[in-house]
């Protein structure tokens, strides 16, 4: 049976089936949870030393993506994403100065001080984008230490680590799956999945090259403002056991999703699995869901430390909204490389202002006085029973592993053929674009153009039709230095708000 008629089927509990490519399968597989109508779910947060730039972001809209189709099949989410504000070393492995001190260095501040202004710049990025801050748990991992140690002090008891001269290090000889994550086949399109090893740099104290750092020694010359004692000695945690301690803290020892970009398949991931499996004997995470790259024309990847760091306010400067931005991300499925220019979401700004006109128009063509929520409950027993079908379509290509190209495309036709506004709101309460928000504030704009501003627009149209094409230019330029525009299409002219 094909996936598009499985995903109409119901599961055993009477809702919709969840397809997800699951990385540590390598395949496309049913979604089920842990426990009955509840999700934990672990997202990679963001290291706070700098910015994040817009391939970041990917990764927190693709996982707010999943929190709004998991709430939409009707389950409760506990969702969780980890600050970052220790021990993730410049080299994503065990050599190299700690990317916060460094940071801190950089702009002659202290790392408190930089934790603090780059963790708020994250939160104000996430809101623009229309991520719900109330709905996650944000963990940090200076605030863990004592869990990162206990872990730390169980594998060690296990066999599972050794001692050398600068810290404390994972054995993955005496973890036969290491390297178990993404088996050359993640299904992302831009996933080098090299071997872990590759990435690290070689260091002859330790057992095998693969081994990577539990907890790290503090060097005198560094001068380090973040280090704690430890049973082993003054230092600090490694990057990869953190994940570990609060995933667990929070969600428990085996997580429902847990997810990132792929970028962290082959060394973090693989890394957070092996220590948490050791240590507790159990799966980390039974589903693995990671988004591929944002990257620009060249094909090279967006990188903070590159000249390619591109930021959220950077498109905003350029005239582009946050909201365009997400739309611009959804008209992609989240396993496909994206090519970012300023001309493609530029394009995707243009279709967005012209998706929330299209709604702001069909409610305003309704009643000039009616307000959105009186419209979206206007219905008959046809209508409920087309948005019952619409809905149920709409929710089988959105369980299909988070099809959000096919579901703006969706959108669009039903804007077309339904012109339904409640089916629309619904829709978007999954693709969160906030489509009904803005179009009420332009329909507001709409209903509260002056009557002076529409008389020019009506005896335009009368130039038009007497061909009279300089008066009607004289009048467009009228209206439009007075803040409007007009749209000229078959049936006459449209009046805008700029």
């Amino acid at each position: 049976m094909a996936l598009e008629k499985l995903a109409s089927k119901k599961s055993p509990s009477g809702r919709p089936s969840i397809f997800f490519w699951n990385t540590l399968s390598g395949k496309k597989e049913k979604f089920s949870s842990i426990k009955p109508n509840s999700v934990g779910m672990y997202n990679c947060g963001p290291t706070v030393y700098n910015f994040v730039h817009i391939g970041n972001l990917r990764s927190y809209i693709f996982a707010d993506t999943i929190r709004r189709v998991l709430e939409w099949n009707g389950y409760k989410v506990k969702q969780v994403i980890n600050i970052t504000d220790v021990g993730h070393l410049t080299s994503d492995a065990d050599i190299g100065p700690d990317k916060l001190e460094e940071g801190a260095r950089r702009e002659g501040r202290s790392v408190k001080d930089i934790v603090k202004m780059y963790t708020e710049a994250f939160f104000s990025d996430i809101e623009a984008v229309n991520i719900p801050q109330e709905k996650i748990i944000f963990p940090k991992a200076t605030d863990h230490i004592a869990e990162q140690i206990a872990i730390v002090e169980k594998l060690i008891a296990n066999g599972n680590a050794y001692k050398i001269s600068d810290g404390v290090y994972f054995d993955t000889s005496t973890f036969p799956d290491y390297g178990k994550l993404g088996g050359g086949n993640s299904g992302v399109s831009d996933n080098a999945n090299s071997d872990s090893e590759a990435r690290i740099e070689k260091n002859i104290d330790k057992h095998h090259q693969s081994d990577f750092a539990l907890w790290k020694f503090s060097k005198p010359e560094d001068k380090r403002e973040q280090e704690w004692p430890s049973p082993w000695g003054v230092g600090f945690p490694g990057w990869h056991i953190e994940c570990s301690a609060m995933s667990r803290k929070f969600l428990g020892e085996t997580l429902d999703i847990h997810t990132g970009g792929v970028d962290h398949i082959p060394v973090h991931h693989n890394n957070e699995i092996a220590q948490s499996e050791a240590a507790f004997g159990k799966p980390l995470a039974h589903f693995w869901l990671h988004n591929a790259f944002v990257s620009l024309i060249s094909g090279e990847k967006m990188a903070k430390s590159g000249k390619n760091f591109i930021r959220l306010k950077d498109l905003v400067e350029r005239g582009i909204s946050p909201l365009a931005f997400r739309y611009w991300l959804l008209t992609a499925h989240y396993r496909s490389q994206t090519e970012f220019s300023f001309e493609a979401v530029g394009a995707a700004q243009t279709a967005y202002n012209k998706l929330v006109r299209s709604v702001a128009l069909l409610n305003s063509s309704h009643s000039t006085s009616a307000s959105f929520a009186s419209v979206l409950n206007i219905f008959n027993f046809r209508q409920k029973r087309e948005r019952r079908e619409v809905l149920q379509k709409f929710t089988e290509i959105i369980n299909n592993d988070l099809n959000t190209s096919e579901a703006i495309a969706f959108v669009w036709q039903i804007l077309k053929d339904n012109k339904n506004l409640e089916v629309i709101s619904k829709m978007d309460e999954v693709l969160g674009l906030g489509i009904i928000k803005n179009a009420e504030i332009l329909t507001n704009k709409i209903l509260k153009t002056p009557s002076k501003i529409k008389e020019l627009a009506y005896d335009r149209e009368i130039a038009r039709k007497r061909n009279d094409w300089a008066t009607a230019d004289s009048l467009r330029q009228k209206i439009e230095k007075a803040g409007y525009i007009l749209e000229d299409g078959p049936n006459g002219s449209i009046l805008l708000p700029k």
